[in-house]
């Protein structure tokens, strides 16, 4: 029997051409595999390489024009990456893709001293997370 893990994260969206992607150029950066699944044309996953999968699905049951982190529910999505340097690449490139980084000023450290990582929101109101497995490279 395995141990206990995350088997995947479903989030919900309005409109699916504005969050496909940003969310798209990150999971694949990161290195996440994009899945298409035949006749489901609302909907989108990324599979992790340890088998966990991240969901995008466009729902006319979704209430809001725009995800909202500071109501209740999911605030942010934390992935990792591998230091420092490959953060500062994603940062770079981030905002072609949009993404808009969040906490700039206190980059890269945002998350308190112990922890290096990168905060962004996309233009659905999603925010990430994404912190260095190793500070410096």
């Amino acid at each position: 029997m395995s141990a206990p893990a995350l088997h995947h994260l479903e989030l919900w969206t309005r409109d699916l051409t504005v969050d496909e992607p940003p969310f798209h150029w990150l999971l694949t950066t990161l290195g996440w595999a994009a899945e298409r699944v035949e006749g489901w044309p609302e909907g989108r996953i990324w599979r992790h390489p340890s088998g966990t999968y991240i969901v995008l699905e466009q729902s006319e049951a979704v209430r809001n024009t725009r995800h909202d982190r500071r109501a209740p529910g999911m605030n942010h999505l934390a992935l990792t990456i591998a230091d420092r340097d490959a953060l500062d690449r994603l940062r770079a490139d981030a905002g072609a893709h949009g993404w808009r980084e969040l906490f700039s000023d206190r980059y890269p450290h945002a998350g308190g001293e112990g922890q290096t990582a990168w905060y962004a929101e996309n233009p659905g109101g999603f925010e990430v997370e994404v912190v260095a497995t190793t500070p410096t490279a």
